[in-house]
This record gives C-alpha cells, structure tokens and sequence, in this order.
C-alpha cells in the first residue's frame, strides 16, 4: 500500500511517499480501507520532534484521525461489520491507504456525514466542544477569545461558544482574510493577535474586564499576552503550541487575579468511547439541523502531504485540510 511517513526529524521535505506492506488485523482489531485522513498540528509537532505526549518511533507515519470503510476483522471481532463506513482515532498510522486500529475505537458514520466531513467534525469538532465546555466551564453570557478562529479547531469553536450561550465571541486571526472568515462564522469582534498591543485591545472591546476565556494554542509570546487580556477568575485552555517557541509561566500572576491555566489533550478523551459517541453526536446533530457549519480548506491527494504541511504550518489554510490516500495526483 502507499503511506506517508519519516525517517529523520525536520520540515514537511522529510514526508516520504511510499510503498509499504499491506497491515492485518489482530485479536481484538479491525482493518480499515482509508478514504480520508485529517491533518492536524499534532502531525507537525510529530515530525518536527517537538514535546509531545506521546513517542515518535522512527520511522514514523503520522495521521491521527481516518475515515472510511471496514475492510477485514481480527480474530474474536464481531463488529461493525465489513463495508461499515467508520471513524477511527489511529492516534498514528493513518498516513495510509489502510490501517489498523482497535475495534472499540472504531465509530460507525451517522447517515448524511461522509468521510471527508467526519475527519473534520470528530478531532476538530469534539476538542472545540470539550475545551469550551468541560476545561473551560463555559458558562451563558461570558466572554470568549479563540485563537486561530479561522482554522478548524477556531472555526467550530467560534460557532459552539455561541451555541452553548457565549454572550461575546472574540476572533483571534493573523489575517484579514481569516478575521473576515471568523466573522462569517459568528464571532462578534476579530484582533490581530500579531500586533504586539492586541491584549489591549481585547480589554478595550470588554469595557476594560478582559476575557472570561481563552482557548489558546500558540505558546510563545502570544501566551503571556493572551494571560493580560485574561479577566479575573478567567481560564485559559491550552491545548497546543503551534509556535514551537517555550512559555514560562509565573504563578504568581494567576493567584493576583483567581485565574486558571488548564491543560487540554483530546486523545485523552478517546480513552473513554462513550462520551466521544455522546460529544460526536451532539455535534452532528448540530451539523444536520443547520446550525454548525464545516469549514473544509482543502482537500489534497496523499502523495502531496507536505504541501498539505506547508500550508498548516505556515497558517496559510482555513478550515480542515484532508488527505485523500486512493486519490491520484493529476
């Protein structure tokens, strides 16, 4: 089959397409026939040996969410039954035209969600959802400020603090072009978080209070800036650190104001089946009543995942990028 892997640490040039054996399916496994992989930050933060919970044994595939069809069962599976189109959170692997993954990981798609849209609503979706309700505690009519907000963490998160009752959603974004997105999405205030003074003017857009929540996912300089625009008893969730770039944090500075700094890791969650199938289905729900919008911001054949890192890493994108393994370059 074709993957994509490294064998070294370094820039997208290190991704490898190329020819492996076929994976079976143990005890206990299902094989999939992947028609779609999402890429994540977490890929990046992989291949370029940044901190990350979890080892990178060279070589390495990434891919940590796939969609597509039950292609074989391992020995003492009963199901779901091949020809199921599933999800499944790989956690590594997914790089690939098949993979094999836990079968109690494996998610049957609702009706109406295909492949490409689940890789964006599950990960993506379900991080937004938990970092905002469950870390964050969002509670109805407080102020939240989403980092990255037309990226595809950002954009559901814009969209699911409004729906779980944020009275003021403000866009984080890089851009023009992402601030205008972010607006499309819902957010009632947008600010240039490259702009050194842009926690200034988050307070002046709170009358001065500062924000009850940040989702934040930079590191860097963007952290402690985003702890000024922080209101008292405010949270700040992190849950990446897009920069590369280390953060010290003083405590100190938290216990003046009663703030909080949690930390939040969606692979966690998958330990836990049933309350991903409880959060995913809230989402799609939400999708198929109209009032939560996919922000797809491309879709690329596999053979081109280095240009699909390009794109991400250098904030170029908007929305979910997805790589399609059968899908040949034209």
């Amino acid at each position: 089959m074709k993957t994509v892997r490294f064998h070294e640490i370094g820039g997208p040039e290190v991704l490898t397409y190329e020819d492996v054996a076929d994976p079976v399916a143990g005890p206990g496994e299902l094989l999939i026939r992947v028609e779609a992989v999402g890429i994540n930050f977490a890929d990046i933060l992989r291949r370029r040996g940044d901190p990350y919970p979890e080892p990178s044994p060279l070589p390495f595939t990434v891919g940590g969410e796939v969609a597509g069809m039950v292609a074989a069962l391992g020995e003492g599976v009963e199901g779901p039954a091949i020809g199921t189109p599933v999800f499944a959170a790989s956690r590594a692997g997914g790089y690939a035209q098949f993979v094999v993954v836990p079968a109690s990981s494996a998610i049957p798609l609702p009706d109406g969600i295909d492949a490409v849209q689940a890789t964006a609503l599950v990960v993506q979706g379900l991080t937004a959802l938990f970092a905002l309700r469950d870390a964050g505690r969002l509670e109805k009519g407080e102020t939240v400020l989403i980092e990255a907000a037309a990226g595809g963490v950002g954009s559901f998160a814009v969209q699911l603090a409004k729906i779980l009752g944020a009275g003021t959603v403000i866009g984080a974004a890089s851009s023009e072009a992402k601030r205008a997105v972010a607006m499309s999405f819902g957010a009632d205030a947008v600010v240039d978080y490259t702009d050194p003074d842009w926690a200034e003017h988050v307070r002046a857009m709170t009358g001065g209070k500062g924000v009850d929540i940040v989702l934040e996912m930079t590191g860097g300089a963007t952290l402690p800036r985003a702890l000024d625009a922080l209101a008292p008893f405010g949270r700040m969730i992190v849950y990446g650190l897009a920069s590369g770039e280390p953060v010290d944090v003083d405590p100190q500075r938290l216990v003046n104001f009663n703030q909080t700094v949690t930390g939040f890791y969606i692979g966690g969650f998958f330990a836990y089946p049933e309350r991903i199938a409880v959060g995913l289905a809230e989402i799609v729900g939400h999708v198929q009543a109209g009032t939560l919008d996919l922000q797809i911001g491309g879709v690329l054949p596999l053979s081109r995942a280095a240009d699909a890192h390009r794109l991400l890493e250098g904030r170029q994108s908007t929305g979910k990028l997805v790589l399609k393994p059968w899908e040949v370059d034209a």
